[in-house]
């Protein structure tokens, strides 16, 4: 049996999350097809976090466009999603006249794509803004309206608020095969599920290429750039209080060190074209990104790296983001690299205006916006949550000593929209594992919860889905 709706999107990361939440603004049945066991499983939970200002992007394209229309929507949606957003600034630093006059064209372009508040700064005004510029920084392009998010924490919000108003989600949904017929489209699942769909939406990432043949036939392709990181303790988050970039080159805006909307210091990305998909982090990126940060920010303390990951970036042969219909009933959003994360609420805003003019669809006058934080609990006063502990005991218990998480959060996080059924997934939504420790102390009271909570066996519990297994029988 198929199941039938008005939309099918394909991919659950941050712009496929998005888009279901601004759908259901409308009167639409919709799905969201994710190949994962979760949502952001790609670019959405290993990225820099960055919410641009928008000079960088060519005067013009789709990315300049969109980079400052998302970045003015970021606040409200944060807000309404109860996601930790701030809005610190940026700096792009030079190191003298050659890179100074590259920070000139910056400035054009940002006043041209209409971004506020753009300030070139001398060397002792960089310095009074960061105190630990490198010594040879001679100026920078300062940016007011540049900020910080969590990522995964805005797609997880994001797709949960969607459910929450009556969309659906199926992952481990892999689409391996599209019939076109009368109704729409049906889409077929690896497993053997079916969906059909008047519209699909193709938010599908690093496989939107493939999607796009499997849909009447894609007319961009697809690369892979993968990004590696370094990311340390909060106890070095304080080392920087804006994002740092250098010049940016044709392989994109560089390594950056910022803080974290989290409260830790993250340093990187590299850009290393990939012929196949790989999060894994090469020996020699660290020298990269340590060698480029230090020519920014002066004595930062790599001692308190706590972990490394990388991402792989999607961009398009177009080298813009690709807004448009496709084969009748198909629309793409593709090729999102950077800033995607910046524009998605802008692009997830027109995506929902271009499917619901196409379907005729009204506005959905019962639609909530609002959803609360998931750290709701941790962010209340003492006397607040001695009072939550006495109605339930749960939350005075802490599972992840490094980030002070309790048991009551694990178990909200296993329970909400959508559901963390994996360690990753309790990991990235409530922190636990998160912290210095890394899930060295938390990991086993989280993997016996998933057990209790879901009456899995231990050979059963995963840390992101698929066959990511634990361990080989028996209880931890």
């Amino acid at each position: 049996m198929r199941a039938k709706y008005d939309v099918a999107v394909i991919g659950g990361g941050v712009i496929g999350a998005l888009a279901a939440r601004e759908l259901k603004k409308y009167e639409l049945s919709a799905v969201v097809l994710e190949a994962a066991d979760d949502v952001a499983a790609g670019a959405s939970k290993a990225n820099s976090g960055i919410v641009h200002a928008g000079f960088d992007a060519v005067s013009g394209t789709l990315k300049a466009k969109y980079n400052v229309l998302g970045n003015a929507m970021m606040e409200t949606v944060c807000r309404e999603l109860g996601v930790t957003f701030r809005r610190n600034g940026s700096l792009v630093v030079a190191h003298g006249a050659e890179e100074e006059a590259q920070l000139q064209t910056l400035l054009a372009r940002g006043r041209e794509n209409g971004v506020d508040g753009l300030e070139l700064l001398t060397r002792e005004q960089v310095l009074e803004k960061e105190p630990h510029s490198a010594g040879d920084v001679t100026a920078a392009l300062y940016a007011p309206t540049g900020g910080i998010v969590c990522p995964y924490g805005l797609t997880i919000a994001a797709m949960g608020n969607a459910m929450d108003n009556g969309a659906e989600l199926l992952c481990g949904f892999e689409v391996c095969g599209a019939q076109k017929e009368e109704a729409g489209w049906t889409l077929f699942s690896s497993d053997g599920r079916q969906v059909t769909a008047r519209v699909v939406v193709n938010c599908a990432g690093a496989g939107a290429e493939y999607v796009a043949d499997l849909l009447g036939g894609a007319s961009f392709r697809i690369g892979l750039r993968r990004g590696e990181y370094m990311l340390l303790d909060k106890t070095a988050g304080g080392h920087v209080s804006h994002t740092v970039f250098t010049v940016p080159t044709k392989a994109g805006k560089g390594v950056l060190v910022t803080p974290t909307a989290d409260g830790n210091l993250l340093v990187g990305p590299t850009s290393v074209e990939d012929e196949m998909y790989s999060t894994a982090v090469r020996r020699p990126a660290y020298d990269e990104i340590r060698g480029k940060a230090l020519s920014m920010i002066a004595d930062i303390p790599f001692g308190q790296v706590i972990t490394s990951f990388a991402g792989e970036r999607a961009y398009s042969d177009r080298h813009d983001f690709i807004l448009e219909w496709g084969a009748e009933g198909v629309y793409h959003a593709a090729g999102i690299e950077s800033p995607g994360l910046t524009s998605s609420p802008a692009i997830a805003a027109e995506i929902a205006k271009e499917v619901s003019d196409a379907l005729g669809a009204k506005k959905n006058e019962k639609f909530d916006p609002v959803r609360r934080s998931a750290h709701w609990f941790r962010e209340l006063p003492p006397e607040e949550k001695n009072a939550v502990i006495a109605r339930d005991p749960a939350y005075g218990r802490i599972v992840c000593r490094c980030e002070e998480v309790t048991l009551g959060e694990i178990l909200e996080a296993t329970r909400s929209n959508p559901p963390a059924r994996t360690l990753d997934g309790v990991k990235l939504r409530t922190r636990a594992g998160m912290g210095r420790c890394q899930s060295g102390f938390c990991q086993p009271s989280v993997f016996n919860e998933l057990m209790k909570e879901f009456g899995m066996k231990a050979e059963e519990v995963t840390k992101n889905g698929g066959k990511s297994y634990l361990i080989m029988g028996g209880e931890l």
